[in-house]
Order: C-alpha cells, then structure tokens, then sequence
C-alpha cells in the first residue's frame, strides 16, 4: 500500500522568522514528489518534518489521512536520505545498510535478505565488504540511499542528495534515482534548488517562496504555464518584458516600451491597464534581420521586437545571445545545433516569437 502525505496548514517557526507559513500540499501515494525553491524557502524544513525532527507550531501533518504530527520520528517509517551522506565510517557497507535493522530488531536470516535486496536495487552488492572511504560520492550516495529503503519505508526522504556530486555524477545518479522509484513504487518526497534536477525527475513540482507554496504542478505545467514570474524566472529562466495591458480576449496585448505584444496564455482575473510582465522564454526568440519598422507584428500568430546584439557565448550544443531592446531590457535568445553565426555584436536583429509561447503574468517584486 502507497501512503499518501498531507500538510494541513502548517506553519513551522525557527529563530524570529516563520520557516513554513501556512503551507497546505497533498502528495498523492507512490508519487516522486520535489519541493523546489531557493535557499532559505522553507522546503528543508518541511521535509524535516514530514520526518518528525520538526512539530508543527500549527496545523497537522498526515499519513493516509492520520495526523502524524505529535509521532516520534522513529515510530513514522520514514526513511531519509542526508545531503551529507551520514555514513559511519567505521562500519562497512553492509553494515552501515543493516545499522537502522539492527534497531527494529530483525531476526539475522530477515536482515541478511533486506540488506542483500537494498544493495542489489542501488547496484552496489559488489562493493558490500568497502569502508565509506574507499567509495566514491556517488557510490556513497547509492549506500545511503539503501540504507534508506532496507527499513522498508512507507515514505522516502531526499534532502538535496546529489548536490555534493560532480556535475556527471549527478546527471548518472537522476536516472538511477527515478529507475530507483519506478522499482520499489514509494512515495518518494525530494528537496532541491536545482530547477534542471526537479524538471528531470519530478511527477509534480511544488515551487515555494519565502515559507510558502507558490504553484504545485507537473514539470510540463510549471514550466510551460507558470503563474507568477516568480516561477516564470526561477523555473529554467525567461525573459521578462514590462508592459501594460491593454486588450483582454483570444490573444492578450500589451503595450511594453520597445514595442505592442500579443499573448495566448496569461493569468486569469488581469485587467486592463494593469502592470505585466510578459515572459517568453530564450528558446522561443527566433533572429531575424532587422527590418526597417519596429514593435509590428508579422502575422497573426507571432510578435516583432528589435534589438541589439551586447554579447555571444559559444556553448557547443547551442550559442547564447544577449540582446537589448529599445527600452534598454537585456533578453536572452538561443540558437540550438549552430553552423554558422547568425550575427555579431553590435548587429541590429528582429526577435520573432510565436503569440503561444507568451505568457502574461502580473508584475511582482522579484529579489528575496
């Protein structure tokens, strides 16, 4: 049976700050779950206690509909994965994986089986007789990991597991995770700060923000209809005009300084002459000569800004431009698989961009 969790309102105050505040959030049974968020958003201390190591200072936290709030962390059956690792150093990896069945009092035949399976699912059985440091951090991670699962846990905990991991490591240690959370069907609740990590791995996302709960949704909602530029920036990064609106309808127009922007897509409930960003992502802009006329729109369906090429970084795979518009707003534009240079510094280019890969946002304060 998958166990379902549930913070009811729960706020959680460290020091003079409130850590959580107000957070309401169900992650259904068997879900690979994120909380994402920059650093001090609140995602740890929510993840902590899930685990028990918090209380709340209001509101409930439930398994399957139980309120778990007041149980022990041993009595929760949780399983938690530490950034660091946390292995003891002295022990060998079979016992380190046996250590938290040693406690429940497994019978020797029943541990022998569960450490063996633990380290089969993380592929780590050759390497069972190794110390900790005779092991790579990846390899470290597998064992905590395994640790982890060998208690047979109702849900797993991640807290940022991979950010010690070289940049390859991490990468390897995505697919494994997810093949990982495929094979043993738990809930599984990740907490990172890595936008490309989340995207990769996550069945939902739930983006938080100074303690609280911004937008909870699929990789694919978030990234494609965020509803804040909050979320439009922090998740994978966009491109914010500033504008007014100024037509409500099929296609959303605003009015920004370098020129007329029409939307498909946009927050519900804006009205005209309100203050709005409008985000369109770097690999939505399409360079174009520059034509002689500014801010028209070619058809129907796409958009027309001019501006000047500042900068041009050279990544292999793609080729990053920064341009400045009229109204002196740097954008970003990328061109994936070039051959050959679209332009130079200095050059004056078109931006085209389909109306579809516009959303309009209210404007918002963005630094924390």
């Amino acid at each position: 049976m998958t166990v379902s969790v549930k913070f009811e309102s729960v706020s959680k105050v460290l020091g003079q700050s409130k850590a959580v505040d107000n957070l309401s959030l169900d992650i259904g049974g068997g879900e690979l779950f994120f909380l994402l968020g920059p650093s001090g958003c609140g995602k740890t201390t929510a993840l902590r206690s899930v685990a028990g190591f918090y209380t709340p200072d209001e509101g409930r936290i439930l398994f399957n509909g139980k309120d778990q709030s007041r149980v022990p962390p041993h009595k929760r059956n949780t399983g938690m994965v530490f950034q660091n690792y946390a292995l003891w150093p002295h022990m060998d990896v079979r016992s380190n994986v046996a250590y938290g069945l040693k406690m429940r009092r497994v019978s020797e035949a029943e541990k022998e089986k569960r450490v063996r399976h633990a380290l089969e699912i993380v592929h780590m059985q050759a390497y069972a007789e190794r110390m900790p440091n005779q092991l790579s951090g990846g390899q470290q991670q597998r064992v905590a990991l395994a640790r982890a699962l060998v208690i047979e846990p109702d849900v797993v905990l991640l807290d940022e597991p991979l950010s010690n991991l070289d940049a390859k490591l991490r990468i390897d240690m995505r697919t494994q995770i997810k093949d990982i959370h495929r094979k043993i069907g738990r809930t599984m609740i990740y907490v990172t700060h890595d936008q490309a990590e989340a995207l990769s791995m996550a069945d939902r996302i739930a983006v938080m923000r100074r303690g609280q709960l911004v937008q909870v949704g699929t990789p694919h909602e978030l990234y494609t209809r965020p509803e804040s530029a909050f979320v439009a920036e922090f998740i994978g990064g966009t491109n914010l005009l500033r504008g007014t609106l100024e037509e409500v309808g099929d296609l959303l127009t605003v009015k920004t300084q370098s020129g007329v922007v029409r939307a498909k897509n946009g927050v519900k409930g804006m009205a005209r002459g309100a203050p709005v960003f409008c985000s369109v992502r770097p690999e939505s802009l399409r360079l174009k000569p520059a034509p002689e006329s500014s801010g028209i729109a070619p058809s129907n369906a796409t958009n027309e800004l001019l501006a000047e090429v500042q900068s041009i970084m050279y990544l292999g795979d793609n080729e990053q431009y920064s341009l400045r518009l009229a109204d002196s707003t740097l954008v970003r534009a990328m061109d994936y698989n070039p051959t050959t240079r679209k332009a130079q510094v200095g050059d004056r280019l078109a931006l085209e961009f389909d109306t579809q890969a516009v959303v309009v946002l209210p404007q918002e304060e963005l630094s924390d």
